[in-house]
């Protein structure tokens, strides 16, 4: 494998990911990525500003903007006003799970991944495999992020 092979790996994971979340209120799906990309931010960097994450992730300021209120309408993240400067929001991660993170975190991956492989009879492979990686690459205040 190379780094583009990996790179489309990545592309068709993150596929098979959001087909594998319930659907925000509504129905919409849209911007899920956005959202998903900011939220890992803010797990990782708690107390930060809205261009601080624009500024890490390279998404644009009013795209964090609108992914930081979906998540603060759904109960993922929290914000308050900087001491430092009145003007600025700081956000950090929700300390409670909302009945919208309870949610995702209950939806299973197996529909997704059966679509995706086209049949059922690799699922639990793939899912294994997929376990190994997280275990392996993904920090551990990652393992346990809650979506939208």
């Amino acid at each position: 494998m190379n780094g583009v092979q990996l790179f489309l790996l990545g592309r068709a994971l993150m596929k098979v990911g959001e087909e594998a979340m319930p659907a925000a209120r509504g129905g919409e799906r849209g911007g899920t990525r956005a959202v998903l990309i900011v939220l890992s931010d803010v797990v990782e960097h708690p107390d930060t500003a809205v261009g601080e994450i624009a500024e890490r992730t390279g998404l644009p300021q009013s795209q964090v903007s609108m992914a930081v209120a979906r998540l603060r309408e759904a109960g993922s993240v929290v914000t308050a006003p900087d001491p430092a400067d009145r003007r600025r929001s700081l956000v950090r991660k929700a300390g409670e799970v909302s009945e919208r993170v309870a949610e995702v975190r209950a939806a299973g991956i197996e529909g997704a991944l059966t679509a995706a492989l086209g049949g059922p009879e690799h699922v639990p492979e793939v899912t294994a495999a997929l376990e190994t990686l997280a275990r392996h690459l993904m920090p551990g205040s990652l393992t346990d992020l809650p979506s939208e």
